[in-house]
């Protein structure tokens, strides 16, 4: 299993590349069900500040984790004012948060990885990765046998009270500032999401409060 993660690393461009990003500002189009397409922006800054911001039918929705809190502002949903995520779903954002992702460095930040089996996905031969987080969470990793670049990646979760499996493919690797990432990535759970990445920035100047909610109108 070690060697797996090793190759991993090497795949993905080595650590020393992974560990040298301290910023990202992605840039791309979502698709949601009903064929309704969004833009998005998504910025992340070391070690676990994540904000994502997608435009649909003119308004501007925010989700993002400021390394202490999650928050939201969903007008299409009704919502006036940016305000605290829901425990749950503010769980799994702060999870996603880690900027390097569960397998790198694993073992001294309290997380297992533990090889589970190979199995076919979508006729690709990969390794099974059973991730189980401080938390508990799990989250099974399926590295492509042959790339060692991470195609798909399933777990559930509590949202609003109810038991949700979310399966995530990712595919169309490049290399952006030595590291391999991912340009199309098909989510689905609570409905269906299909991410395709147009623009990649590496280390652009970013502050804590990029990531902050606004302060409430009044």
């Amino acid at each position: 299993m070690d060697q797996i993660i090793a190759n991993y690393y090497q795949a993905a461009g080595g650590l020393q590349a992974m560990k040298a990003i301290h910023s990202t500002r992605v840039t791309g189009t979502v698709t949601l069900g009903q064929g309704m397409e969004a833009p998005f922006t998504r910025i992340t800054l070391r070690p676990s500040l994540v904000r994502v911001d997608f435009t649909l039918q003119g308004q501007t929705g925010t989700q993002a984790y400021d390394g202490k809190e999650a928050w939201q502002f969903m007008p299409f949903f009704g919502q006036t004012a940016p305000d605290t995520m829901a425990a749950d779903v503010a769980r799994n954002m702060k999870e996603e948060s880690s900027f390097d992702g569960p397998l790198v460095d694993y073992a001294v930040r309290g997380i297992g990885v533990e090889l589970v089996d190979t199995e076919l996905v979508d006729s690709t031969n990969a390794y099974k990765l059973k991730v189980t987080m401080p938390s508990g969470d799990v989250t099974y990793y399926y590295l492509d046998a042959q790339s060692y670049l991470p195609i798909r990646t399933e777990t559930t979760r509590t949202i609003q009270g109810q038991e949700v499996e979310i399966v995530s493919k990712m595919k169309d690797y490049r290399p952006e500032g030595g590291v391999m990432m991912p340009h199309a990535i098909d989510v689905s759970g609570q409905g269906t999401q299909s991410y395709v990445i147009d623009k990649v920035e590496i280390n652009p100047p970013l502050t804590q409060a990029d990531f902050e909610m606004p302060a409430k109108p009044g």
